[in-house]
């Protein structure tokens, strides 16, 4: 697997598998199929409420933890300094371990500023290897990476073959931000699998 070198030094697999709707009954069974054909970055979420699983199908994967690059994100009711510092603990705890590769902020709501002090804090205490946002568009990405510590290594946004976020990359750049893409096959919209180019 190739991977992307993110702002701070971290090696980022340029592929990986998402959990998003993935009920979490069977989210353990899939991400275990994806462990074995390969995967070692999985992306989830708080608000998936399929962390477990995904903790579960690692641990019991047999293969070392730093095999893998394990995303998540602070959903919006957990925003805030106190409630996100408090979520990153449950997250933890949820996935069986001690680290997160990349933690993001999963939208621009609530008191996101006191959600990415919480972040900043993890990081700083080794509990987070790299943090970052999630569908943060031009202007609150820019207000965000112009007033904290730790520039966002990564902004996960909608992006595809139809959608190309090319203002985003090019603003994101001036902060070495890696564009990471959601949906990128285009959640199969516009005949997607079947468009000749």
């Amino acid at each position: 697997m190739k991977n992307i070198e993110l702002n701070n030094g971290v090696q980022m697999p340029l592929l990986g598998y998402g959990v998003y709707q993935v009920d979490p009954k069977e989210c353990e069974r899939c991400v275990s199929d994806a462990i074995s054909v390969g995967y070692r970055m999985i992306d989830t979420a708080q608000i998936y409420k399929n962390e477990e699983g995904v903790g579960n199908a690692i641990k019991k994967s047999g293969i070392d933890r730093k095999e893998f690059f394990i995303v998540t994100k602070v959903w919006v009711s957990n925003a805030g300094y106190e409630k996100a510092k408090a979520s990153i603990e449950t997250s933890l705890r949820k996935l069986q371990t001690d680290y997160i590769d990349l933690l993001l902020v999963h939208q621009p709501f609530g008191d996101y500023y006191g959600s990415y002090r919480a972040m900043e804090e993890a990081y700083k205490e080794g509990k987070v290897r790299a943090i970052g946002v999630s569908n943060f568009y031009a202007d609150r990405y820019l207000d965000l990476a112009y007033h904290c510590e730790i520039k966002p290594a990564v902004n996960q946004m909608e992006t595809h073959v139809f959608y190309q976020q090319q203002d985003l990359q090019e603003l994101m750049t001036k902060y070495d931000t890696k564009l990471m893409s959601w949906g990128p096959f285009a959640e199969g919209r516009n005949d997607f699998f079947a468009n000749p180019t």
